[in-house]
């Protein structure tokens, strides 16, 4: 059973929220106009006192231009072998959940995995997603409630789900357990590039 690295370096998104806004030029109200999230959410985003939503994490890379694994820390040079030791791995805290890089930010190629860990309630948000690509997912313990379109899919350890991602979807935790899960992003566009898939939000 695969549980989130303890050891693994996480990053203080609020920091990384700070960075990216200052290194564009853009005020705190700037950038609460262009996202639609309010100065006062952002401030106590970036002061550490409240832990973005995925669909807030969407909204903010929007805003600020940038892919939103942006906030697994600074681009690196992508290589053609990558080979990351658990400990390693950048893992970004949202709402009840982790994402965990698993070398996919420094891959050359289109594809892209990461280790989820949803607390029970946790999910991506109240709005569905699409993108580019395929999307697998392979949970690993609990129960994952996929949403895609208008029918929903439970997943159980060892229950797989692949599907063309330009289908609108969603995902939560719907049991009183932890859901650990691995999700492989392949084969997006080449203007797309990981989590930044996950960035096209639309409005049910």
């Amino acid at each position: 059973m695969v549980m989130p690295a303890k050891d693994a370096p996480s990053i203080n998104v609020g920091n990384r929220l700070r960075e990216l806004r200052e290194a564009r030029n853009i005020s705190m109200r700037g950038l609460a106009s262009k996202s639609g999230l309010s100065a006062n959410a952002l401030s106590m985003i970036e002061r550490g006192k409240t832990s973005p939503s995925v669909s807030t994490l969407y909204k903010l890379s929007e805003a600020l231009g940038v892919d939103i694994t942006a906030f697994f820390g600074e681009p690196v040079e992508r290589q053609p072998v990558v080979f990351l030791k658990a400990a390693e791995r950048p893992r970004v805290s949202f709402v009840r959940g982790v994402w965990e890089d698993l070398g996919g930010t420094e891959f050359v190629g289109r594809m892209q995995p990461f280790i989820l860990t949803l607390e029970n309630g946790g999910g991506s948000g109240p709005n569905s997603m699409l993108h580019s690509g395929h999307e697998f997912v392979f949970c690993l313990r609990g129960t994952l409630e996929y949403q895609i379109e208008k029918k929903v899919y439970l997943l159980e350890p060892g229950d797989s789900l692949l599907f063309a991602a330009k289908l609108r979807h969603r995902w939560r935790n719907p049991g009183n357990t932890v859901v650990n899960a691995l999700i492989m992003l392949a084969d997006f566009s080449e203007n797309d590039s990981g989590l930044a898939l996950h960035q096209h939000v639309v409005t049910d």
